[in-house]
């Protein structure tokens, strides 16, 4: 299970040396740990992964701290590229939900068309933008701004600075000095996530070097998993506070760990089952079954029981597409309707018939059809999943080694031919 975990985060691209370090701690904790009844050793396991992970990237929500004497100043720091003129804008359109008046300073006076990039932002959101075209010292153009906020009654003023290419002492000089001069309460760095391993060094020479409050990861609507985010945090030990999830300038909101948690982990659907289940499921009877068909094969009153249980947990459509591999069997079709009919099917047989579906010839088909409300087709449908599921069952006691090996030894035709 910690191999599988090492390998999620290695191809979510986290730092190799935190992922060391983090499934060590993993295997101290693990050790020697109850297994709780609700679960397997296993899912023991991604369950201490997960809430570990879960702290290690904040535990909760980390928000922006405003000043109860506004104007609250926010400067943006990063390299070129890492999306911080468009994340301006998001972050006033978020904060003018909450109710605040954002003013928008354009402090990047280096490179072509950044100041008209950021006015355009703020004509697209209809918020007011700073600049000063005549002047390249931008400890004066943000003071002016604040100036000119709080004539405007403006709460918050959000700071565009510049980026490069690369890190470089001019850079971070002109940042020290806006810091030392403007006094920001929050010094947000916003990294693109797509970089990987990357975004380690430029968090922590920024962390060093400049200082910061928080951090934005953007561009998390591409292939990237979110490594980045498990690196930075662990190396600058600040919280991240966004998270830009697409191109709009509606696409940013505040940074929830445990979602990023599921994401980096590529687990979070069997996360969302184990949750469903520990919810749900009556385990005492859970574990009576799993001993019944041990001992023989399933039969339709087990069958009824199971399809209780699972109802419990939502549809069985949604429930399909969290399991690791079904996806890859597009012909399988579930319609949830079909489940009040299969109960009236099952509770219209004998106890016999349940026991034994070689029972139900002809006669008694018709039998169940006129008790169930349903029709001799139903039936012979009905019985010919159950008898492919009864099929699956045997394999899966065979073929003991995980989903994956017993999705391999399943046909794909079978599956095809599956309809509940």
């Amino acid at each position: 299970m910690l191999r599988e975990v090492k390998l999620a985060l290695l191809e979510a691209d986290v730092n190799y040396k935190i992922v060391k370090e983090f499934i060590n701690t993993i295997q101290e904790k693990a050790l020697g740990q109850d297994v709780l009844k609700s679960l397997t050793p296993g899912q023991q396991v991604v369950k201490i992964v997960k809430d570990e992970m879960i702290e290690l990237l904040g535990g909760t929500e980390s928000r922006v701290n405003f000043t109860p004497n506004p104007p609250t100043i926010i400067m943006l720091v990063g390299l070129q590229g890492s999306g911080k003129t468009t994340t301006c804008g998001k972050l006033a359109n978020l904060f003018r939900k909450q109710g605040k008046k954002p003013l928008l300073v354009a402090c990047d006076v280096y490179r072509p068309a950044a100041i008209k990039q950021l006015q355009v932002v703020g004509a697209q959101l209809n918020i007011p933008v700073y600049s000063n075209e005549n002047s390249k010292d931008v400890v004066h153009i943000a003071k002016q701004a604040v100036n000119v906020a709080i004539s405007k009654l403006n709460d918050v003023i959000i700071l565009d600075t510049a980026g490069r290419l690369h890190i470089d002492e001019e850079l971070m000089d002109e940042l020290k000095r806006l810091k030392t001069n403007v006094k920001p309460h929050e010094i947000l760095l916003v990294v693109d996530s797509m970089t990987g391993q990357d975004a380690v060094n430029v968090a922590q020479k920024f962390s060093e070097t400049v200082g910061i409050d928080g951090v934005i990861l953007t561009k998390l609507d591409g292939d990237t998993r979110g490594g980045a985010a498990l690196s930075v945090k662990k190396v600058t030990g600040k919280p991240i506070k966004f998270a830009a999830t697409g191109e709009k300038l509606s696409d940013i909101e505040i940074f929830h760990p445990d979602r990023m948690t599921s994401r980096i982990l590529g687990m979070g659907d069997i996360l969302s089952v184990i949750e469903k289940a520990e919810e749900n499921f009556d385990l005492e009877q859970a574990e009576k079954l799993e001993k019944q068909l041990k001992k023989k094969e399933l039969d339709l009153d087990d069958y009824l029981l199971q399809i209780k249980q699972i109802k419990k947990m939502g549809s069985f459509s949604s429930l399909l597409k969290l399991i690791p591999g079904m996806n890859q069997f597009k012909d399988i079709k579930v319609d949830d309707k079909e489940f009040e009919k299969i109960e009236a099917i099952i509770c219209s047989m004998t106890k016999q018939e349940k026991r034994n579906t070689k029972l139900l010839n002809a006669s008694r088909r018709q039998r169940i059809a006129k008790g169930s409300g349903t029709s001799v087709q139903d039936i012979n449908k009905f019985i010919k999943s159950f008898e492919m599921t009864q099929k699956m069952m045997k394999q899966m006691q065979q073929n003991k080694g995980g989903m994956k090996k017993l999705m391999s030894k399943i046909n794909p035709k079978d599956l095809k031919n599956l309809k509940i």
